[in-house]
């Protein structure tokens, strides 16, 4: 039931699903749940994502749409000088994210919230992110313009888009409203960016 994984409070009953993942060395077992996106399963983009990048290598982590909190989850797990702060509109998602971060034994250094729990002035050396494209171009263009802004001068903005969602648009985009972009890699029909933010 993915169409409400961006449901502040989905509807769907809640039903946790256990999913295990092996991401830079590390394996990491796992508690997705119902009307939460990618349910029972590492998804294809965050999984291409993963597998062509490295991990951060300290400083303050963001986790933009984490869902159940994979991305945030193996950065805290990967790199113990990183802190990690994670961020969903889904209720449901924050819970799971934070119950995650507390059997992974990184609760110390990983906390996930609605956007409402994050302080305002708050910023970021990395934004990482499997952004949710399937809310709609101007919602997602308000997203990151939101919280783009927050990353620290010279840091970066890692994404993962699909090409038929619109990947290669959204990298001019990005460099048209001042966040130079690349694309790090290609691989099964997803794109993977990274935006710099000048400094």
């Amino acid at each position: 039931m993915d169409e409400h994984y961006f449901s502040a409070d989905p509807s769907v009953p809640f039903k946790r699903a256990p999913v295990r993942a092996s991401v830079w060395g590390h394996d990491l077992d796992l508690t997705s749940g119902s009307g939460v996106f990618a349910q029972g399963r590492l998804d294809v983009g965050t999984a291409v994502l993963f597998r062509e990048t490295d991990p951060p290598a300290r400083g303050r982590i963001l986790d933009l749409g984490c869902g159940w909190g994979v991305i945030g989850l193996a950065v805290a797990v990967a790199v113990p000088e990183a802190v990690v702060t994670a961020v969903d509109v889904n209720e449901r998602a924050v819970l799971l994210a934070n119950e995650n971060a507390t059997a992974l034994g990184v609760a110390d250094r990983f906390t996930a919230s609605t956007p409402a729990g994050v302080a305002g002035d708050a910023s970021y050396d990395e934004i990482w992110s499997n952004p949710p494209i399937r809310i709609g171009k101007e919602a997602l263009h308000e997203l990151l313009l939101t919280w783009l802004p927050r990353l620290a001068p010279g840091g970066r903005a890692v994404l993962v888009v699909g090409k038929n969602l619109g990947a290669d648009s959204l990298q001019r985009w990005l460099g048209e409203q001042g966040y130079p972009t690349e694309r790090l890699a290609s691989a099964k029909g997803f794109r993977v960016l990274e935006s710099r933010r000048p400094g």
